[in-house]
């Protein structure tokens, strides 16, 4: 079970469904983040190609990520679809799914130990964190990473907030992304030692800028030298390399050397 906040989906939402029963006509599907309520795919709804054998695309038992098209919520009504989710939303939805059910578990942990409802202990610490950070398990590997202090702007009980950071060091695994290549670094003339060990030691200054990862740079022998970068997510790893040979080439080129950069 992974709670959502609000009692009905909306439509255009992406939600899991697991499949309760298969028809000629469609699937009745219930969905697990809202209560088990009950939602239905039309046979016209399950696949884009024609559908032969409804369950060559979907059987009983089975979870699928499904597009919420319309919410009847006097007639308990949910309609779905199977053929409007494409393959990015899939891996979208699975991946929240996936990092919910883990959420779910710490706080289920720290419910018992308090004598509280899963209910309750979402209430009470679970949703103040989705606020904050905009999901319950970004806020959870945040607390992983530097402790209680990623709760310090929440409000909720100062306890609760402390064994949710132990429990979240203890059991989350900070993800990492590394870029490791080598450098390739040539400045002509008696100065050239000094203009290399000047452009490095600016690289690395640029790189420790970025708190959330770590910079290595060490020779390989003249003219090599290995770069390499830690961090927590792409998107970062790229921005800190690219800062990092940006500053490094122009001290190197501006003193009428060479510079590149392989990556391995």
């Amino acid at each position: 079970m992974v709670l959502k906040r609000a009692e009905w989906p909306q439509p255009d939402e992406y939600v899991i469904a697991v499949a309760t029963k298969v028809t000629n006509y469609g699937a009745y599907v219930i969905l697990p983040e809202y209560g088990d309520k009950e939602g239905f795919i039309h046979v016209s709804e399950i696949s884009s190609t024609w559908v032969r054998n409804i369950r060559n695309h979907i059987h009983e038992k089975q979870r699928v990520v499904v597009k919420v098209l319309n919410v009847d919520i006097p007639r308990h009504h949910i309609d779905c679809s199977l053929r409007r989710v494409s393959s990015e939303a899939k891996r979208a939805k699975n991946n929240e799914w996936k990092r919910a059910q883990k959420a779910e578990k710490l706080l289920e942990l720290v419910a018992k130990e308090n004598g509280m409802t899963i209910e309750e202990i979402y209430e009470r610490i679970g949703w103040p964190i989705e606020d904050y950070y905009g999901e319950i398990y970004r806020g959870l590997e945040k607390a992983a990473e530097i402790g209680e202090k990623a709760f310090e702007e929440i409000e909720a009980d100062k306890t609760l907030k402390k064994q949710i950071a132990e429990l979240a060091k203890a059991r989350i695994e900070i993800p990492s992304v590394e870029i490791d290549g080598e450098m390739s670094i040539q400045v002509p003339g008696p100065e050239g030692v000094e203009v290399i060990k000047k452009a490095l030691l600016k690289g690395l200054e640029v790189g420790s800028k970025f708190k959330g990862s770590t910079v290595e740079i060490y020779t390989l022998g003249s003219p090599r030298y290995k770069l390499r970068i830690v961090s927590p997510d792409y998107k970062e790893a790229e921005e800190v390399l690219s800062k990092m040979t940006s500053a490094i080439s122009k001290i190197v080129e501006g003193a009428n050397g060479t510079f590149s950069f392989n990556r391995k």
